[in-house]
């Protein structure tokens, strides 16, 4: 069992910055993968982007260049850096979490980017 703590959202405009962060209950290390989902009205929840075994890292196509997902050992943290916001970016991402072939998820955080 695995519990994920979110922080961070709100409400920024479009072409600003936001940052999340998300701590699981578990050491970092030991999570087979760590990472965002969003999910948008009206639609499924989709990978934002995702860390494989600490080291591989991968984006979804509408967020490469703009997203930056990054770990802190020491501090047990996740975060996800969001820049250049547009409004098709709003909606709820909940942080993601993979032990073997269990998935975990966060309660979800609101970012809402206005025009």
């Amino acid at each position: 069992q695995v519990q994920l703590v979110e922080s961070g959202g709100g409400i920024v405009q479009a072409g600003g910055s936001l940052n999340l962060s998300c701590i699981p209950s578990r050491p970092i290390f030991s999570l087979n993968a760590m990472g965002w989902y969003r999910q948008a009205p009206g639609e499924q929840r989709a990978m934002v982007a995702l860390m494989i075994s600490g080291d591989k890292t991968y984006y979804g196509d509408s967020v490469k260049g703009r997203f930056t997902l990054s770990r802190d050992v020491m501090k047990n943290t996740v975060w996800l850096q969001m820049s250049s916001l547009k409004p098709e970016d709003t909606g709820i991402y909940y942080c993601h979490a993979r032990i073997l072939a269990e998935n975990y998820w966060g309660q979800g955080t609101q970012v809402t980017v206005s025009s």
